[in-house]
C-alpha cells in the first residue's frame, strides 16, 4: 500500500494541486447545509429552504458538465478565472438579498446563478492526475482516484460540521462568507499551479462535438450513478430522521462519520490494488455490492429498531462498498473518451451524483412526516434496488465492454 502512495506523491506537483483542490472543493459540502441554515433563520421557512437547495442541485448537475467541457477545450486555469469570481459575487447578491428582505423571486435568481458558476474541482483534480501521471499508468490513476475518494469523505464529513459551527457560533451567513474565502482562495491556488494544467483543446472542426451525455456508455454509467446518488441522499435523511425519532438526535452525525469512515477505509485500501478485473466488471460488481450491503441497514432499522450499536456496523459496512463504486465509475467514464474529453466526461459521472441527491428528499420527508421513519428506510434500499435495474437497458453495451478487455 505505501509503495503505490509513496509513487502518487512523488508524481510532480501532484500533493500541492491535490490540496488546492481539496481547498475549492470544501464548499461543496457546506453550501447545502450553509443555505438552509441561513433561510431558515432568515424566513423560518424549511420548504423555502429545501426548494432552494434541490434547484441548485439540479442547476449544478447541468452547468458543470458545461464548465468542464469549456475547461477541455480553454483551460482549467482560464475558465476558473471567469467562473470563481462569479460565484463568489453572487454568493454573496443571495446573503444581502435576504438580509434585506428583497423579493423571492430574487433570492432565487441570485441563488441559482452563483450554482450556475460551479466548476467541479472534483473533476478537474482527477484530470490533473491523469495528465501529471500519464495514461499509460493506469495503476497509479487507480490509486489517485482512490485518494481523492478519501479526500471527499473528508471533505464530506468536515464540511457541515464547520458550517454549523460558524453558523452557531458567530451568524447563519459567516458559513456563506466561508465557502466564499474557500472558492477564492482555492482557484488561485489550483489556478497558480501552471505545470500540472493539462493542455487545452480546441475545437478540431471535423470532430463530433455533441455532448458526451448523448454517447450509450456515457448513458450506462450515468443513470445508475443517478440513483446512487438518490441512496446516498435519502439513506442520510433517514439516519437523521432515525436519530430524532429515539430522541437521540445529537447521534446522527456519529452515524453518518461511522458510514463515511468505512468509504474512507476502502479508499485507501483500494488504492494499493493493482486491478486484474476490468473497470466494467468492478463498476457492475460494486453496485450490486453496494445494494446487497443495503438490505442489513433496512433489517436493523426496521426489525430491530433503536440498536444504535447495530446500525453503526451496518453504515460501517456499507461505506465500505461505496468508494469502489465511485473509482470504478469515474475510471470507465474517463477511458472511455479520448483526452480532450475526460473533465467533461468526469464532470457528467460526478454530476449523476449531485442529480439524485436533488430527487428524494421531498418524498422521503413526506414518508418521515406521514408514515413514520421505518416506512422511510424503504426508499434508499429502493434507490438501489432501481440501480441495479438501470444496468439492464445497456446489457448490450457491458457485454461489449466486458468482451473488449478479456481479449
Amino acid at each position: 500500500m505505501q509503495h503505490n502512495y509513496r509513487r502518487l506523491f512523488s508524481v510532480p506537483g501532484g500533493w500541492k494541486f491535490s490540496f488546492a483542490a481539496f481547498i475549492l472543493r470544501l464548499p461543496i459540502s457546506m453550501l447545502y447545509l450553509a443555505m438552509v441554515l441561513f433561510v431558515v433563520a432568515e424566513t423560518d421557512s424549511y420548504s423555502i429552504a429545501g426548494v432552494l437547495s434541490m434547484a441548485g442541485s439540479i442547476v449544478i448537475s447541468i452547468a458543470a458538465p458545461l464548465w468542464s467541457r469549456a475547461a477541455d477545450q480553454y483551460g482549467q486555469s482560464r475558465i476558473l478565472k471567469i467562473t470563481a469570481p462569479l460565484h463568489i459575487f453572487f454568493m454573496a447578491a443571495f446573503v444581502i438579498l435576504l438580509k434585506t428582505d428583497a423579493p423571492i423571486i430574487l433570492w432565487f435568481t441570485s441563488a441559482l446563478l452563483f450554482e450556475s458558476f460551479v466548476i467541479g474541482s472534483g473533476q478537474m483534480v482527477r484530470r490533473r492526475w491523469i495528465y501529471a501521471i500519464g495514461e499509460k499508468d493506469k495503476v497509479l490513476t487507480d490509486t489517485a482516484y482512490s485518494f481523492e475518494a478519501f479526500v471527499d469523505e473528508v471533505i464530506f464529513t468536515s464540511g457541515p460540521v464547520l458550517a454549523t459551527l460558524l453558523a452557531a457560533t458567530f451568524a447563519p451567513e459567516y458559513a456563506i462568507f466561508a465557502a466564499m474565502f474557500f472558492v477564492a482562495t482555492g482557484a488561485y491556488l489550483f489556478s497558480s499551479h501552471k505545470s500540472s494544467e493539462p493542455k487545452p483543446h480546441p475545437k478540431n472542426p471535423d470532430a463530433d462535438h455533441s455532448l458526451l451525455i448523448k454517447e450509450r456508455l456515457v448513458q450506462a454509467v450515468f443513470l445508475p450513478l443517478v440513483l446512487c446518488g438518490s441512496f446516498f441522499s435519502a439513506a442520510g435523511l433517514v439516519i437523521v430522521g432515525y436519530a430524532d425519532e429515539f430522541g437521540e438526535r445529537e447521534f446522527s452525525g456519529l452515524l453518518v462519520a461511522v458510514w463515511s469512515l468505512g468509504s474512507g477505509i476502502s479508499a485507501i485500501a483500494i488504492g494499493s490494488i493493482k486491478w486484474q478485473r476490468s473497470d466494467s466488471i468492478r463498476f457492475i460488481e460494486s453496485i450490486l455490492a453496494l445494494f446487497l450491503l443495503t438490505i442489513p441497514i433496512y433489517i436493523t432499522a426496521v426489525i430491530l429498531p433503536g440498536n444504535f450499536l447495530l446500525l453503526s456496523f451496518s453504515l460501517f459496512l456499507n461505506g465500505l462498498a461505496i468508494a469502489p463504486l465511485l473509482t470504478s465509475g469515474f475510471a470507465l467514464a474517463e477511458r472511455s473518451v479520448p483526452e480532450e474529453r475526460k473533465t467533461e466526461v468526469l464532470a457528467w459521472a460526478i454530476s449523476a451524483l449531485s442529480l439524485g441527491g436533488a430527487i428524494p428528499p421531498a418524498l422521503t420527508g413526506y414518508i418521515i412526516d406521514t408514515q413514520g421513519i421505518s416506512v422511510a428506510f424503504i426508499v434508499p434500499l429502493a434507490c438501489m434496488a432501481l440501480s441495479v435495474a438501470s444496468l439492464l437497458p445497456f446489457l448490450a453495451i457491458w457485454k461489449m465492454k466486458i468482451s473488449e478487455t478479456s481479449r
